[in-house]
């Protein structure tokens, strides 16, 4: 039976590397996909609702097969453009065999980012100083549509934005993930990943030096 707990939550906007992160390492030298399933991917909408809820009512969302084939389809190609973006630097290693062409997967990503219009909507809480704005989605899109767009929108702005120039490939020993890099020093998406990155470059270095 697949693991169905998904990943951390997306801080700010960073749905899409929320959303290229449900491939990941399992911990035990493979890879593990949170999207298997549909309960998979109702598990991971319900995990991100905080940043999703303006485009759908995620506590109501139960993912279909229809909504995972969209999903998984719009992650194909946020997985390819990042492995684009990342250039003259590796790719992730779980996919760098089957990467969409370019071309193909911004189509991919604009066609879908166009299936829901979207319109301004102010937001002023009762207590606020200051009212928010932000982007609702409108018209009668179904829900895989409506998740579909929300996710390929976050992925543009991503593409589009200053941090895109901080997108690495995590080169931890086994990790597949791609992340920001917050800290001029950064070199691994976590903690664990430098500490099996620093294990592995002292055993072979042993291994070099000929010690048993």
């Amino acid at each position: 039976m697949p693991d169905l707990t998904p990943g951390p939550a997306a801080p700010g906007h960073r749905l899409a590397l929320a959303l290229a992160g449900t491939v990941r390492h399992d911990g035990h030298g493979g890879v593990a996909d949170d999207l298997l399933a549909p309960e998979g991917l109702t598990a991971w909408v319900r995990a991100h609702a905080g940043a999703l809820r303006a485009d759908l009512d995620t506590a109501a969302f139960t993912a279909d097969p229809r909504a995972l084939e969209t999903v998984r389809g719009l992650r194909a190609a946020v997985r390819s453009l990042f492995a684009h973006a990342v250039r003259p630097g590796p790719p992730s290693p779980a996919d760098a065999h089957r990467l969409l062409p370019a071309a193909d997967a911004v189509a991919r990503l604009n066609a879908a980012a166009a299936r829901v219009p979207v319109a301004p909507a102010l937001h002023w809480p009762p207590h606020a100083a200051q009212p928010a704005s932000h982007t609702v989605a409108t018209g009668g899109r179904d829900d895989a549509e409506r998740l579909a767009a929300a996710l390929a929108r976050d992925t543009i702005a991503f593409l589009a934005g200053p941090e895109r120039v901080l997108l690495r490939a995590c080169q931890g020993p086994r990790c597949v993930r791609y992340f920001v890099k917050d800290h001029p020093r950064q070199e691994w998406c976590k903690p664990s990943c430098g500490n099996r990155a620093r294990v592995a470059r002292h055993h072979s270095r042993r291994r070099a030096a000929g010690a048993p």
